[in-house]
């Protein structure tokens, strides 16, 4: 016997061996090990912000970051619908008092001993400085970072409605022709110019804004990361030169989180601030630093206020990774495989995740959760009331043939075949969450009833749809930039509602840049249009109807070209309204307007449908794209548990492909040591 061979074959069954038993050990697990037992939130991201500048940054991706790591002086309460403010990095709301005529001046006080982050661009200020407090002014500088021409914020229009803003960036831009003025640092071309002339820092602590009385609304502004603090040493650093990132790569942190990697191409890594003022300083108790302990009825039966959170600090996540995946299946696969803890309903995905309405029953017994929001959005069809047959030339008649067409465009049947159910059928610009919205108000002329449609289009003198004029069917445009298939199929589920009555309405459909120009030539009739809010009041929807906005008068946003008196005055004097009971009525009275005269067929107001894991708690979605991380909390063990279970190893194929190796195998070598014998 040839001793050898035998070692030779031994030796190949015992590779075999392992083989198999690391195939056996081996899991698609993407992250380390040892973040099994740590509060680390794992989500993703498509496409890197294309800057992070909280002056500039104004997309969603970008705010994913910025919403956690610039803290401002208001935010929103996490529960509270309708939408509420609350103090943030201020100790409370702002005082107001009249200031020069047409003014209003907003007093912040911001609290006392409040750091940045630890950073080496405050060694600018003091040498071996690695952090300092947050003060008023750098509140101010920020302001004026946002009215200099050179920063391009895309927010200058809201903001000038503070006193000298304008003039602020004008006198830059001509200051900054002398080359002397324009080779000074940044902080110090802005003091040079005193400042905005309504911003006026009081001491380490107080801001005073001066803004245009008939804007309150500037306090939304406040709980967004544009009006954050700055330190002026960041700005000045991190320039991009000898190795240092753009100031629009590398934010200095006032809030819960600081950015600890940013890799563009695959991760970027927030870990919770140890210098927040909510970590610092636990005893403060400040509202946006701890749990609520009050919310919107139903969050105490949805579990939103369990006792083991209410009050507690925040935030309860020690980490954030996100992840670079570009493509949205690959990622929806991980996520049911409990590597992402959140996800939306991809639409290839939809008929198997969500079953009427609800979760399907193979997801609810995973654990995962759906969770719906309605965004505050309204999308509606538009009729341009310049038109000579659908708008105000057209009188009475024009106004009976709107209400007709607005009577046979079923939203919730749209919603269905379009949208996947998603979205709640609007009968008001006024989406839910906002003050003034009514949930138990039904627009008469957006329930369908096609026999009072054609009721009014014989009162409009079209009986039948016929044109007297022309002894044919009446003929209108309907104009659009998207020239999809699935947007013909759009278009058409309108036409053909409208058909019913006997109208011929004609889609139009060019590129974006044509469009553009027949509207601002005047040359349409009916359009689609959309809206999102940037923040949740009710003028920031009807302001889209003010005269003053109209397209043909001033290039604004109003493309219907509503022109209304009544409602003007009901708009202007609202807006500057607290809310209120007088609010209230005076919404009411501007329903009632739009209601007749139906410059808009509202269609909906879209709903987000996510998913979470059944580990991840304290979630209620809050509609607008702010994050609120800071709010939840997972359980990491549940994580590891679910993981191992959702990912066990499919091993029969390994044993059968072993058998048949052995079967191979160990004949051969049988046959071989008998031949040396």
């Amino acid at each position: 016997m040839n001793l050898k061979s035998i070692h030779s074959g031994a030796r190949g069954l015992g590779w075999i061996a392992l083989w198999a038993l690391a195939l056996l050990a081996c899991n698609n697990n993407p992250y380390p090990a040892t973040e099994g037992d740590e509060k680390v939130l794992y989500s993703s991201f498509r496409e890197a912000p294309r800057s992070l500048d909280p002056a500039v940054a104004y997309d969603t991706g970008a705010h994913a970051i910025t919403g956690s790591v610039y803290d401002t002086l208001l935010e929103y309460h996490y529960l509270k619908r309708p939408y509420e403010l609350i103090p943030g990095l201020a100790t409370n709301l702002p005082s107001q008092r009249p200031g020069d005529p047409g003014y209003t001046v907003y007093r912040f006080d911001l609290r006392p001993g409040m750091m940045y982050e630890n950073d080496p661009a405050f060694a600018l200020d003091e040498p071996g400085r690695t952090t300092r407090e947050i003060v008023a002014a750098d509140v101010a500088f920020e302001l004026c970072r946002l009215a200099d021409p050179a920063v391009n914020s895309p927010v200058v229009e809201p903001f000038s409605n503070i006193q000298g803003f304008q003039d602020f960036g004008q006198a830059l831009t001509q200051r900054r022709e002398d080359p002397a003025f324009a080779d000074l640092p940044v902080q110090d071309q802005y003091a040079s110019l005193g400042g905005i002339s309504g911003v006026r820092s009081v001491g380490d602590h107080g801001l005073e804004v001066a803004v245009r009385s008939d804007y309150p609304q500037i306090q939304y502004w406040f709980a967004m990361p544009f009006t954050s603090p700055v330190p002026w040493e960041a700005v000045a650093f991190y320039d991009g030169q000898e190795g240092r990132p753009r100031f629009a790569d590398h934010p200095v942190a006032s809030g819960p989180y600081r950015l600890d990697q940013y890799d563009r191409q695959s991760r970027m890594v927030l870990e919770a601030n140890p210098n927040w003022y909510g970590a610092m300083h636990p005893e403060w108790a400040a509202p946006g630093a701890v749990y609520p302990s009050e919310g919107a009825p139903g969050d105490l039966e949805a579990g939103l206020l369990a006792p083991e959170w209410v009050g507690q600090s925040l935030p309860f996540i020690d980490r954030v990774e996100f992840r670079r995946e570009k493509e949205s299946i690959p990622y929806f696969n991980k996520f049911l495989q409990g590597y992402y803890d959140a996800a939306g309903v991809i639409k290839e995905s939809f008929d198997q995740v969500i079953d009427e309405g609800g979760l399907s029953e193979e997801m609810a017994e995973m654990g995962i959760r759906l969770e719906k929001g309605v965004e505050p959005t309204i999308f509606y069809i538009g009729f341009n009331l310049d038109d000579e047959t659908v708008g105000r030339p057209g009188g009475g008649p024009a106004r009976k043939l709107r209400q007709a067409m607005s009577l046979v465009v079923d939203s919730q049947e749209y919603t269905r075949i379009f949208t996947n159910g998603r979205g709640i059928p609007a009968q008001s610009p006024l989406p839910p969450g906002l003050f003034g919205y009514d949930d138990g108000y039904e627009n008469p002329y957006r329930q369908v009833d096609l026999e009072r449609a054609r009721e009014l289009m014989v009162e409009a003198g079209y009986p039948e749809g016929i044109d007297p004029a022309t002894g044919k069917p009446l003929t209108l445009s309907f104009d659009t930039y998207d020239t999809s298939a699935q947007g013909m199929l759009q278009y058409r589920f309108f036409t053909d509602a409208w058909r019913q009555l006997g109208i011929n309405v004609k889609v139009e459909a060019t590129n974006y840049n044509q469009f553009q120009e027949k509207v601002r030539n005047g040359a349409y009739q009916i359009f689609m249009w959309g809206w999102v809010a940037d923040y949740p009041d009710p003028e920031n929807f009807l302001f889209l109807l003010w005269s003053d906005l109209a397209r043909s008068k001033s290039g604004g946003p109003n493309t219907a070209n509503f022109m209304d008196d009544r409602f003007d005055a009901l708009y202007l004097s609202m807006k500057s309204r607290p809310n209120g009971p007088e609010r209230q009525k005076e919404i009411r009275e501007m329903r009632q307007i739009l209601e007749v005269e139906r410059p808009w067929i509202e269609l909906f107001h879209r709903e987000d449908y996510a998913l979470f894991q059944g580990w991840l708690e304290n979630v209620k979605p809050f509609g607008m794209s702010f994050p609120m991380t800071k709010y939840r909390d997972l359980d990491p063990a549940a994580r590891a548990s679910h993981r191992e279970d959702w990912n066990q190893p499919v091993v029969w194929p390994i044993w059968v492909g072993l058998a048949l190796v052995i079967v191979l195998i160990v004949p051969g070598v049988v046959t071989f040591m008998r031949e040396r014998q």
